[in-house]
C-alpha cells in the first residue's frame, strides 16, 4: 500500500523539512534549497534533473514520452518573519521563516519521488511524471512575476496534461484533507490609496484642508463596498493593512496614504471593486481634498478542475478513510498555483497539519509550525494519484 511505503520514509522525509525548515530562503533566493532538492533528486535516480527553472526552481522528470504526463507542484520560499518557536530546527536565518508550509511541502514532493521511482521500476510505466519545484510563491520579481509563471515561461507546464499540488492546513487536524472542484483560492490584488489635500499648521486647521479628517468618511466609504455594494452571496473581502501620514503633531500632514489587499474569486466582483474603490476616496473630494489610487493586479483566483480533484478527493479517502475529505471547504487566501492551473487541468489539495495544541499556529504568523505526521500521508496521495493517472485508472 502505497501509504505504508511512504511511512517508511517518514524519518527521511522529517530530516529534509527541517533541514529546510533550518535554513529558509526569500522568494527568487532558494539556492540552497534547490541544491538540495536537485541533490536529493539525483540520489533517488532514474530522474532527469533540470535546475535554474523560473530562475532558481528545479525540475525532476520520471518516465518517457510513450504516454501521458501529470505535474505535482511545491513551492520552496519562506517568508520574512522572525521566528518564536523553541524546536531544535528553527530557523538558523534571522527575519526568515518557513510560516506557511513550503518546507513540508518540498519534503513531501521528494518523498513522493522516492515512491513513484520505485513503481517506475517496478511496473514499467508508460507516461511522464514531472516534479515542479517552485521559487517565490509568496513574492514577486521587478516584473511583477512570481515562481509559478517564470516556470511557465520556462517551459516547466510544456505537455502537461494535468497537474496537481497540496497544501498543509494547520488548523485541521492530521489525517483530515479538504478538497472539491471550483474555487479553492482567491484572487489577489493590492490597492495603495493617497488623500491628498494642502495640510497646514495645527493651530489653524481652518486656513487649509485636512487629509486626516478626510480619512474617516473615506474609510467608511471602503468597509462599506463590502456591507452595501456588493451581492450578498458573492466571495469578496477588502482589507487595509497600512495607514500612514503626518510627520509631527503640530502639522496638518498634506497627504494620508493608505494601502490594502482586495480579495475575490469572480472577475465581474474584482472589477466591481476596482470601481467601487475609486468612488470611496472620491468621498475626499467632498470634504476639499482629492486623491490618487492604484490598483495592481496579482494571482488570478484558483479554480480547482472538477474532475482533477475527485481524483485527489478518491485517493485521499481510500488511504484514510470515507469521510476523510471536507470538500466544501474553502478560503480567501491566494495561491499562484492558479496559473498552472490555467496552463493545464489542476487542483490542490488541503492538507491537515495541525498540532492542535492550543496555540494559535496560524499561517505565516512566528508560531507557525505542523504535526509531521502529515508528512506520508502527503507524499502517498500525491504518488497515488499521479499513479493512478498514469495507468488510466481515473480518467
Amino acid at each position: 500500500m502505497m501509504l505504508d511505503r511512504a511511512r517508511a520514509l517518514h524519518d527521511e522525509m522529517i530530516r529534509l523539512r527541517r533541514d529546510i525548515h533550518a535554513h529558509p530562503e526569500l522568494s527568487f533566493q532558494e539556492t540552497r534549497t534547490a541544491a538540495l532538492v536537485a541533490d536529493t533528486l539525483q540520489e533517488i535516480g532514474g530522474i532527469r534533473v533540470r535546475t535554474g527553472v523560473g530562475k532558481t526552481g528545479v525540475v525532476g522528470e520520471i518516465g518517457d514520452e510513450g504516454g501521458p504526463t501529470i505535474a505535482i507542484r511545491a513551492d520552496m520560499d519562506a517568508l520574512p518573519i522572525i521566528e518564536a518557536n523553541a524546536a531544535d530546527y528553527i530557523s538558523t536565518n534571522p527575519g526568515k521563516m518557513h510560516a506557511c508550509g513550503h518546507d513540508a511541502h518540498t519534503a513531501m514532493l521528494l518523498g513522493a519521488a522516492h515512491l513513484l521511482r520505485e513503481r517506475f521500476a517496478a511496473e514499467g510505466l508508460r507516461g511522464r511524471v514531472r516534479l515542479l519545484f517552485q521559487p517565490s510563491e509568496e513574492a514577486w520579481d521587478a516584473e511583477g512575476k512570481s515562481g509559478a509563471p517564470r516556470m511557465i515561461d520556462d517551459g516547466a507546464m510544456k505537455d502537461v496534461d494535468a497537474v496537481i499540488a497540496l497544501h498543509v492546513d494547520s488548523g485541521s487536524p492530521v489525517g483530515t484533507v479538504s478538497v472539491g472542484g471550483g474555487y479553492r483560492s482567491a484572487a489577489v490584488d493590492t490597492f495603495r490609496g493617497f488623500i491628498t489635500a494642502t495640510g497646514g499648521h495645527g493651530a489653524y486647521p481652518h486656513m487649509g484642508t485636512d487629509p486626516t479628517f478626510m480619512l474617516i468618511p473615506v474609510l467608511t466609504a471602503l468597509h462599506g463596498i463590502r456591507a452595501r455594494r456588493l451581492h450578498p452571496m458573492e466571495p469578496g473581502v477588502i482589507s487595509v493593512g497600512i495607514v500612514r501620514g503626518g510627520s509631527a503633531p503640530n502639522i496638518i500632514p498634506a497627504e494620508v496614504y493608505l494601502e490594502g489587499t482586495i480579495r475575490t474569486f469572480g472577475e465581474d466582483v474584482r472589477a466591481q471593486i476596482a470601481d467601487e474603490l475609486e468612488k470611496a476616496f472620491a468621498v475626499a473630494r467632498a470634504f476639499g481634498g482629492d486623491y490618487r489610487l492604484e490598483i495592481d493586479r496579482g494571482y488570478p483566483a484558483g479554480w480547482n478542475d472538477e474532475r482533477v480533484a475527485g481524483w485527489l478527493g478518491r485517493v485521499a479517502e481510500d488511504l484514510l478513510g470515507a469521510g476523510a475529505n471536507d470538500p466544501d471547504k474553502k478560503g480567501m487566501a491566494g495561491e499562484d498555483f492558479a496559473y498552472m492551473c490555467q496552463a493545464a487541468p489542476g487542483a490542490m489539495i488541503g492538507l491537515g497539519a495541525g498540532l492542535m495544541d492550543g496555540v494559535n499556529r496560524g499561517h505565516h504568523t512566528p508560531f507557525f509550525d505542523i504535526d509531521e505526521g502529515c508528512l506520508p500521508i502527503g507524499s502517498a496521495i500525491l504518488a497515488e494519484t499521479a499513479l493512478r493517472f498514469l495507468k488510466g485508472e481515473v480518467r
